[in-house]
């Protein structure tokens, strides 16, 4: 708004977009965005391909420099400015710049301070140990392997972000052990899919040891490195990258008096307003409501991050947007499988306390005759009121894309009667005469008795 002054916290994914729509809704609204590191408004979701390889420069991620957003979108961005206090009676953002600190007064402020590696490792601290969360990161690791040629590497997680540094790293010609501290790859993901991406990954020449607790990392006089896991097993590495998923960053928001949620994460409301008048927060520090289970939940998500932002500037500049909330979508691609999940799986189902059925099927991507590739799809729904819940898949092709026609059904809450005869598009290069999502919601649907 006129005369006012927006402070935004964190200047990627969330930060920006809160920043940008501020601006173009308020052009006289002074915007300034603090960034701790040296780089704003990159593609984040893209590190592991820089890594790789598959992305051939760092500069190749990044939508604006700071430079830019000055010149051609009157924002104030200062990077390696890092908020230290928030001072809500004063209405004030302590900031630290080198070795000074200095108040910055604020008339409404966006919180973005996004998520932080969520298990802290004694030795994690050590020369040839990495994470991938930000820029800065994956350029140590690029340079690492760049100089220092290593030939084993290890990833701590096998997480989405594990299992994408673990492709990386083979790209780069190591030989590579993901350690998994519980039973199965990929939380919450079902047992058949989970099989299918073990056994690409074996065919690659990835190891996997689940059970795997890792106690610390250490370092012998010569600079070698050693994960020790089990509290016995010693693991020897060149290059450690430790991937063991996200935890929000919102302490800094809870010591202002902001409430956080029972994840951890700041409570907002669907305007990302916080419970402290003026506040907004959104982002990997953020949680957000689960439009099937309707309860809130934590999953930091680009695409949400960048949604949540959207709302929290629109509203800092005197707007009125909300954000209803996701129902869980994510995709990713395992050397050349795709994973696809959405909703609730057949364990998280259950735990939100719904009467659970659920089926997979087994089809193709394209028409038989024209040899599509395989493709596994599982359905989850409510046992009592047919309603559809969650869905996963995996195959060479036609799982990413298909995971979004469930997702729209999820925010429907389409039941499976109403799902088989959703009018999908068919030509034997894409898929068989009856799709695999219809096939699955067909069987299952028999499955409740509901169809004969």
């Amino acid at each position: 708004m006129p005369g006012e002054r927006l402070v935004v916290i964190g200047g990627v994914a969330a930060g920006m977009s809160a920043a940008s729509r501020a601006r173009r809704l308020s052009p006289q609204m002074e915007v300034v965005v603090l960034e701790k590191g040296d780089h704003v408004s990159y593609g984040a979701c893209g590190l592991t391909f820089l890594v790789s390889g598959l992305v051939p420069r760092p500069e190749d991620l990044i939508v604006f420099t700071p430079e830019r957003l000055r010149a051609e979108r009157g924002l104030d961005v200062r990077t390696r400015h890092e908020a230290v206090e928030i001072v809500t009676a004063q209405k004030i953002v302590r900031v630290r710049r080198g070795s000074e600190l200095f108040p910055l007064k604020y008339d409404k402020l966006v919180i973005t301070t996004g998520g932080a590696p969520a298990q802290s490792i004694p030795g994690a601290d050590r020369p040839g140990v990495f994470t991938c969360n930000n820029l800065a990161s994956a350029l140590e690791l690029r340079r690492f392997l760049d100089e220092q040629r290593p030939r084993r590497g290890v990833v701590i997680g096998s997480g989405y972000i594990g299992l994408e540094a673990a492709e990386a790293l083979r790209r780069r010609q190591l030989d590579v052990t993901v350690l998994e501290r519980s039973e199965n790859l990929l939380e919450d993901m079902e047992p058949e899919i989970v099989e299918q991406v073990a056994e690409r990954l074996a065919a690659h020449g990835v190891r996997i040891q689940l059970k795997a607790a890792v106690n610390s990392i250490e370092s012998a006089p010569d600079g070698s490195l050693s994960v020790v896991h089990n509290s016995r097993s010693v693991l020897p590495a060149d290059v450690i990258v430790v991937a063991t998923g996200l935890v929000p960053q919102a302490e800094l928001a809870a010591q202002a008096g902001v409430l956080l949620g029972t994840s951890g994460a700041i409570r907002t409301d669907d305007r990302q307003q916080t419970n402290v008048p003026s506040i907004y927060a959104a982002g990997d520090c953020v949680e957000t409501l689960q439009l099937v289970s309707n309860a809130p939940t934590y999953m930091p998500l680009g695409t949400t991050a960048n949604k949540q932002g959207r709302v929290a500037g629109e509203n800092a500049a005197g707007g009125n947007a909300t954000f209803p909330g996701i129902v869980g979508t994510l995709v990713t691609k395992v050397f050349e499988l795709e994973v696809a999940k959405t909703g609730l799986s057949v364990a998280s189902a259950r735990a939100a306390g719904f009467s659970v059925e659920a089926i997979t099927v087994n089809s193709f991507s394209q028409a038989k005759y024209l040899q599509g590739k395989p493709l596994c799809a599982k359905l989850v729904a409510d046992r009592s009121s047919g309603r559809l819940l969650g869905a996963q898949l995996a195959g060479e092709e036609g799982a990413a894309r298909r995971v979004d026609v469930v997702a729209t059904a999820l925010t429907a809450r389409m039941t499976l009667a109403e799902f088989v005869h959703l009018d999908l598009g068919y030509a034997p290069p894409f898929g068989p005469v009856y799709d695999p999502l219809l096939i699955a919601a067909w069987e299952l649907l028999k499955k409740l008795g509901r169809r004969r």
